[in-house]
């Protein structure tokens, strides 16, 4: 992945997980590519998931098919920032 599209994939995602989830800037900042995300952040339970993905298809301009989420998009943060890089590549 080209660094720009990371450094641009990352800060947004970061915004939008403050921003969706009220994630303090703290918080957000700490989150690495392991940190776990559904089922160890109780923010994120299974109706913020629904805010999250369409704030992130807001924000990045991307379409996220229903059959394309599933638990391992959603286990860490690297995982979803990896998932999100694929959509921009589209």
């Amino acid at each position: 992945m080209i660094s720009e599209d990371y450094d641009r994939i990352d800060a947004t995602l970061r915004s939008t997980l403050r921003d969706v989830l009220g994630l303090s800037e703290t918080r957000a900042a700490a989150l690495d590519a392991d940190t776990p995300l559904f089922g160890a952040m109780p923010e994120l339970d299974s109706m913020a998931v629904a805010g999250l993905l369409t704030e992130i298809e807001e924000r990045l301009g991307i379409l996220i098919e229903d059959d394309e989420i599933d638990g391992e998009m959603l286990e860490s943060y690297g995982a979803l920032v990896r998932f999100v890089a694929t959509k921009t590549r589209r």
